[in-house]
């Protein structure tokens, strides 16, 4: 039984401390994939408890790992152990047969499982949380209860400091596909023998009222008897998708200017700016000043946006305003407004509002470049 409870223990406490831990490095992750799915089921009015659920649900986890691994509070652990699972099995397995959102962001962006393959994770998981559960009352306390408590309190707080720095600055490991030091070219190329994406295309043809569907290998091509009414394709096998391949930055006026900012051979500062009117106005002054000082040293600058042109029209700064995908800008940066400096296609630099380099200090960052 004391071998059967270690293995338990081990599963799950290093599971918990990593699924806490990688969500608190990046938790406006968390938030979008809480967004996401209040948006496919119809629950959008729930928007705004998203960075809370976020907070709480890593620090939940990764207290309960810390509390099973270590024997700080086992019994207090595995109790939040069984809720989260009670919780997320069942939900998981909706998930899995109507798949709203096809990355389940049980392990953040360090780790995508598809929602089928999160509830075969969780069954399993299931096992030794269920054993442990049961067996809880043999737990005997490997500390003092106040120094427990202390202890646990404490990691709490460090836990909780923790996130908040990933929140106002940028995680402290890029899982993203844009992480500095990328050339980006490279992540858009979809390497030669990879397999593509795989249709079923079905044809639907009319003859004296009564319609039928064919396939390619038999719709009546050469018979001018059947009159076309539609065609409809499903995708049968996923291919292979590039880690870049929704980046598409286009101007005002409708141009793209994707391929002329990555092959640009001068410094390139991109101010990102998700949904301008849900950034605080003093940080996109901020963003803006320090797009005048660009522009006035030879450094391309460009505010990339996912806001309408109403909303865009309200900020007469004269700088360069593209519109980009907003789920390509979330992927991009977790900040708003963020900031990345490029050259050649190659990401040099990456900040939040909160520690972007300013007028001499980016020309300083540049010298040293």
């Amino acid at each position: 039984m004391k071998i059967i409870s270690y293995i338990s223990r081990i599963l799950i406490g290093i599971v918990f401390i990593f699924s806490g831990a990688v969500k608190a490095i990046d938790p406006l992750g968390t938030v979008y994939k809480f967004q996401d799915y209040f948006l496919a089921f119809n629950l959008d009015f729930l928007k705004f408890v998203s960075l809370p659920l976020a907070i709480i649900l890593c620090t939940s986890e990764f207290l309960a790992g810390i509390s099973v691994l270590f024997n700080i509070r086992q019994k207090a652990g595995i109790w939040i152990v069984m809720v989260l699972m009670v919780i997320f099995t069942p939900l998981t397995f909706i998930l899995a047969v109507t798949n709203p959102v096809t990355d389940c962001g049980c392990f953040g962006d360090a780790i995508h499982l598809t929602n089928w393959q999160t509830f075969a994770k969780n069954i399993i998981l299931l096992i030794p949380a269920i054993f442990l559960f049961i067996t809880r009352k043999a737990i005997k306390p490997g500390h003092g209860y106040v120094r427990e408590w202390s202890t646990v309190a404490g990691i709490a707080l460090l836990f909780l400091g923790f996130i908040l720095y990933n929140l106002r600055y940028l995680p402290v490991i890029d899982f993203l596909p844009y992480k500095t030091g990328t050339f980006i070219p490279d992540k858009m190329i979809v390497p030669e023998g990879m397999p593509v994406n795989q249709y079923e295309t079905t044809f639907i043809y009319e003859k004296d009222g009564q319609q039928k569907e064919f396939t390619l290998n038999n719709y009546p091509a050469d018979d001018t008897t059947w009159k076309f009414i539609d065609q409809r394709s499903v995708l049968v096998s996923k291919g292979y998708q590039p880690p870049i391949h929704d980046l598409i930055i286009t101007s005002m006026t409708n141009d793209d200017l994707t391929q002329k900012i990555l092959s640009s051979d001068k410094y390139t500062m991109l101010m990102i700016a998700r949904k301008l009117d849900e950034a605080d106005n003093e940080k996109l002054t901020n963003g803006f000043d320090l797009g005048n000082y660009c522009m006035a040293q030879g450094i391309d600058f460009y505010v990339l946006t996912g806001s309408g042109m109403a909303e865009i029209k309200k900020y007469g700064t004269g700088l360069p305003f593209c519109l980009v995908d907003e789920t390509t800008l979330k992927t991009m940066i977790r900040s708003n407004p963020g900031f990345i400096l490029m050259k050649e296609g190659t990401i040099l630099g990456k900040w939040s509002w909160a520690n972007v380099p300013v007028n001499e200090q980016l020309s300083e960052y540049l010298l040293k470049l």
